[in-house]
């Protein structure tokens, strides 16, 4: 089964309802309740009511819906106790080093007993999670994706965070190969300045050269500009049906050999097309017949 489409995912403080409410209307692929970063401690337990009660009493529609918790050694448990009941889609775990923090939410998950699947994103914000970011995307079958936080992986560094991203390009292509490695998705961090709609654009090309499968927003209007640069292009789903068509005929006539425009096809290639062609389908867009 294809993991679900996340191109974007649009952070809501929990403590806000206002924002919280709009979340259906804003069009990302998912939405993120936060009950960390953006959450005074004095108000964790009144965000935790809002963020439960919005799971089920909102429509969402399509649009996924993610809890990040705070981190499992200080409050995050807790905060499964109390939003798991409401069935949210996914847990985003924050603060991931290791596959013992990911475990214990897997059991918080499967002890709800909860009639829908909860997925768990962990949030991998430092040095040594990166380092340990394959054990982290392998550390339980609920993992479907593995998400950077670029802003504390700096900090955690000792980098100063720039437009360009350069101090973090190494943490990016660290856990993309994870991901791939395991299995799962590789999901992007913000890009902070929701002003910048150049610098957006460049960096979400960017990560999207790099094999990421989306990114992170943290103003509606980043979206747009991400679900565009995520989005098949005409010109890539024609590719990706020219490549499927020669690969069966190819078969077809017992060869391990397809040829496209007069390149050779691979198994990557192959891979690379019918994970844009699954993408293409699940948005519904045209897919042309094979070119000559």
């Amino acid at each position: 089964m294809m993991a679900r489409l996340r191109r974007s995912r649009i952070y809501l403080p929990g403590n806000r309802p206002r924002m919280i409410q709009k979340g259906p209307l804003l069009g990302a692929d998912a939405v993120i309740l936060d009950l960390e970063d953006s959450v005074i401690p004095e108000e964790k337990d009144a965000a935790r009511f809002l963020v439960t009660h919005a799971i089920r009493f909102l429509n969402f529609g399509d649009t996924e819906v993610m809890v990040r918790i705070n981190p499992v050694d200080t409050c995050g448990l807790e905060d499964l106790a109390i939003v798991l009941p409401a069935g949210p889609d996914a847990i985003v775990v924050p603060k991931s080093e290791n596959r013992q923090g990911v475990q214990l939410v897997e059991k918080a998950i499967l002890q709800s007993e909860l009639p829908k699947r909860v997925v768990i994103l962990p949030l991998i914000e430092s040095a040594k999670g990166i380092l340990n970011a394959y054990e982290i995307a392998c550390a339980s079958p609920l993992v479907e994706a593995i998400t950077f936080g670029g802003e504390d992986f700096t900090q955690d560094i000792g980098a100063t965070r720039t437009r360009e991203g350069r101090e973090i390009f190494l943490g990016r292509s660290m856990l993309v190969i994870a991901a791939r490695a395991a299995g799962v998705q590789a999901l992007d961090t913000v890009f902070s300045d929701f002003n910048d709609e150049e610098g957006l654009r460049n960096d979400t090309l960017a990560i999207k050269q790099m094999g990421f499968d989306g990114r992170a927003a943290i103003h509606p209007s980043q979206i747009d500009i991400i679900h565009e640069i995520f989005t098949p292009t005409e010109a890539e789903i024609q590719h990706a049906v020219n490549v499927i068509r020669a690969s069966e005929i190819a078969r077809s006539k017992g060869s391990g050999v397809a040829v496209v425009k007069g390149k050779m096809i691979d198994k990557p290639i192959i891979e690379r097309a019918e994970k844009i062609i699954r993408i293409a389908e699940r948005l519904d867009l045209p897919l042309p017949a094979p070119e000559a």
